[in-house]
Parts: C-alpha cells; structure tokens; sequence
C-alpha cells in the first residue's frame, strides 16, 4: 500500500463496471485505495458497487459501497452526506459516470440526447454542487471529472456524447476558476480509445456487432498499436487527485497514447 492519498476520503462515482472486467471507475476507486485513500464506491448497480469493495477490502484498503443515481439531487446529496457521516470528510470527488450513445443530431433521438445529457453532464454538476460547500468550509479539495478526447476531436458521428464530453471539460474549467482562491482543484482527464467493459458494451453496433473486430480496428487507430486500459486512466487521476498536483488546476490531462495527435 502507498502513501499519496494517506489520510485523504473519496468519493469515486462509476466506480462500479458494466460488465465483466475493470472499467475507469473502478480501476481509479482501486488505486486511490492502494495509496492509503479511504473510498466511497458509488454506483447505480448495487451489485458492481460492492464488488469493487470486495476488491478493495480484500487487497486491505478501506471502503464503502454506496448505490446511487447521480442524475438525481437526492441521490447526490444523500451520497455526500454518507461520506461525511462515514469518514469525516470529503476530499476528492472523482466524477466517472458516463454513457454512449451513437449517432448524429438526425440519426439520435430526443431521448437519447435528454438521456446522455443528464448521464454525463447533469450527474457531475449535481455531485460537484453538493461536494463543494463542504471542500469549502475545509479549504481543500480535488475533483477529476472524465470528460473524452471526443470533447475536442470527432472520430465518430456521437452528436450527444461529444456534446456533453465537451460540456463536462467547460464545468472542470469554471469550476477550477471560481474555487481556485479556496483551496479546490478540478481538473478533467480526456482518455482515447480504451479497451473497457462500457467500450464493449455500447460500441460493438457501430462495428457490425462484433467484438473482436471492433478491438482490432479500434488498437489499428491507435498509433502505439494498442487501445489503453482502464489502469491508464486510473494513474492519471491518481497525479491529479494527489497533493503532487497541488498547482494544477482547470486543465485537461489527454491520456490517448497519442491518437488526437493524428487527427
């Protein structure tokens, strides 16, 4: 076990998994634990929140599972409160909750645009709106929020998904700014192409509905020749979420393996 975050409480939504394997929450709720973080495992699914627990527990870092729809005030407050109620304090809130859906403002429904927006967006207003007083009255704080590389470059017609990506990077930013004075960072990490259970369970339609060739041609895109993994995103949250990070703020972190390079 590490030290980085010795003493530090987190909050990590998403950090449970759609499918089998590790997704960017969980691998992050993982590591921050690993480096002395007590964590709270937020998720909609009860189920994968506590498996994320499990895990933690069993390696010895302290954790609590919590289910909760962040797209909804009650939830996020109720979220909060838990945390304060469980280890005193919050000191970083790591927002991954997020979700695709394919196709351009003709192809996409309303529904799905409405749906994608309060999933990726709305959710990490809510959780910053009821986090931050409380990082206030301690004067310290640090939040990562997951944003994409679709944010600011267009691989795929995803008209909701870049739109609320990009909306997330425009939150971090005033965030960062309105809070810098009191002691809070944001700051938002844009991953590429990532070989993760979501990945595979939203992405396959786009690709003929197969797996396997979806990976193939998605690690093709990659210059390094390989998609990254959830691990990846979870240490470039660790150095933001760490007091190593302490004069970073209101940036965004591209962790793409050099993909928006070539576009």
């Amino acid at each position: 076990m590490g030290e980085r975050l010795k003493g530090k409480a987190a909050i990590v939504t998403g950090a449970g998994a759609i499918g089998p394997g590790v997704g960017n929450g969980r691998a992050s709720a993982i590591v921050y634990a690993r480096e002395g973080a007590r964590v709270m495992a937020v998720d909609l699914n009860r189920e994968s929140a506590e498996e994320t627990r499990r895990l933690i527990t069993e390696e010895g870092g302290e954790c609590l599972s919590f289910k909760a729809d962040v797209t909804r005030a009650g939830d996020c407050q109720a979220m909060v409160e838990k945390c304060i109620q469980t280890f005193g304090q919050v000191d970083i809130l790591h927002n991954n909750v997020g979700i695709v859906e394919p196709g351009g403002p003709v192809e996409a429904s309303e529904e799905s645009w409405d749906r994608v927006m309060n999933v990726n967006l709305k959710s990490m207003f809510l959780t910053c709106k009821y986090v931050l007083p409380h990082m206030e009255r301690r004067r310290y704080g640090s939040i990562v929020n997951i944003s994409s590389i679709v944010a600011i470059v267009v691989p795929y017609p995803a008209v909701s998904y870049a739109a609320s990506k990009a909306g997330v990077v425009a939150l971090t930013r005033d965030i960062a700014i309105q809070y810098a004075a009191k002691g809070i960072r944001a700051n938002a990490i844009l991953p590429g192409y990532m070989n993760t259970p979501m990945v595979t369970a939203s992405l396959p339609q786009t690709f003929g509905g197969d797996v396997a060739e979806m990976i193939r041609k998605r690690d093709a895109m990659c210059p390094t020749g390989k998609q990254g993994e959830s691990w990846d995103v979870a240490y470039a949250a660790l150095f933001l979420a760490s007091d190593e990070a302490r004069y970073i703020t209101g940036t965004t972190l591209v962790v793409d393996g050099g993909i928006t390079a070539t576009l």
